[in-house]
């Protein structure tokens, strides 16, 4: 999978070369490139906004700056993602779905968000034609600063879907449990006893049915004791 990120702070995204997904760009299961906007701009200050039309609060950001930035990486097959509040709402379904994406382009806007027109461009028949998706997405019902911590978020959940991105695929394999809309059940790990508290005896009985079963009822009830 091939992912660019386009973002007037290019640095928020070093951490996705930690860890997991930093393996997994060396072992060329990932691609991902982050792009400064700022590249694209034509002016010595490199504007990337301006008032919005019709007046009101903040700076909008601008068309022609961001259709040359989505120029420069989109590709036949991509899916473009802008961060938005009123995007639809991220979940493990929307996750599972992006990660066999050809081509995931997140544009992270700032201030009032980017100018409307990127939108409604790059939804226009000849995209569709290049099987090009536009996706409005938020990861919440709260305001943050721009869209690269939700990107980071999308990217990490969106990834870790993709075979061989996970040490163990098993790990994968335990999340099914989710498809019922329950929360991970509690782990443990040795002591077994640590400051009075012990294991849970279901889990040092060998029982493994018994211990499905057990783990089940625990995500369960976690679902229903947080409202979910």
């Amino acid at each position: 999978m091939r992912i660019d990120a386009i973002t007037i702070f290019p640095d928020y995204f070093a951490p996705l070369q930690l860890s997991l997904l930093g393996k997994a760009q060396d072992g060329g299961l990932l691609s991902i490139n982050v792009h400064d906007l700022r590249s694209q701009t034509s002016d010595t200050h490199h504007t990337v906004d301006d008032a919005p039309y019709g007046g009101g609060a903040g700076m909008v950001m601008l068309a022609d700056v961001w259709g040359r930035a989505i120029d420069s990486v989109i590709e036949d097959g991509a899916d473009l993602i802008i961060l938005t509040p009123a995007g639809r709402r991220f979940n493990q379904e929307l996750a599972q779905e992006l990660s066999g994406a050809r081509q995931l382009i997140f544009a992270c806007g700032r201030y009032e968000g980017i100018d409307d027109r990127v939108r409604i461009h790059y939804s226009q028949d000849e995209y569709i034609a290049r099987n090009i998706r536009v996706r409005e997405v938020s990861i919440g019902d709260y305001v943050l600063g721009g869209g690269e911590v939700a990107s980071m978020v999308m990217i990490e959940a969106i990834t870790r879907l993709i075979p061989g991105v996970l040490g163990n695929p098993l790990s994968l394999a335990e999340e099914s449990h989710n498809e019922e809309g329950y929360l991970e059940y509690p782990n443990f790990t040795r002591p077994q006893e640590w400051r009075g508290l012990e294991v849970p005896p279901i889990l040092l009985s060998g029982n493994h049915g018994a211990i499905a079963a057990w783990r089940t009822s625990q995500a369960k009830e976690r679902k229903e004791s947080n409202g979910n």
